[in-house]
């Protein structure tokens, strides 16, 4: 599970290796990279919005 967090997050920041990501996409469960990232996506709009809120407020 922390793997597929640690490849998510990389991507998000566009830092991932190659070499990584082959491996992810040869040996990884795609379901898994999927809902992680989705799940990440969500968290990252959350707390922008928070951010913005309490800026603005």
């Amino acid at each position: 599970m922390w793997r597929v967090i640690k490849s998510v997050l990389a991507a998000f920041f566009g830092v991932q290796k190659e070499a990584r990501r082959r491996e992810d996409f040869g040996r990884g469960d795609g379901r898994a990279f999927i809902v992680a990232g989705i799940v990440m996506g969500v968290v990252l709009v959350v707390l922008v919005a928070l951010i913005a809120h309490l800026a603005a407020g």
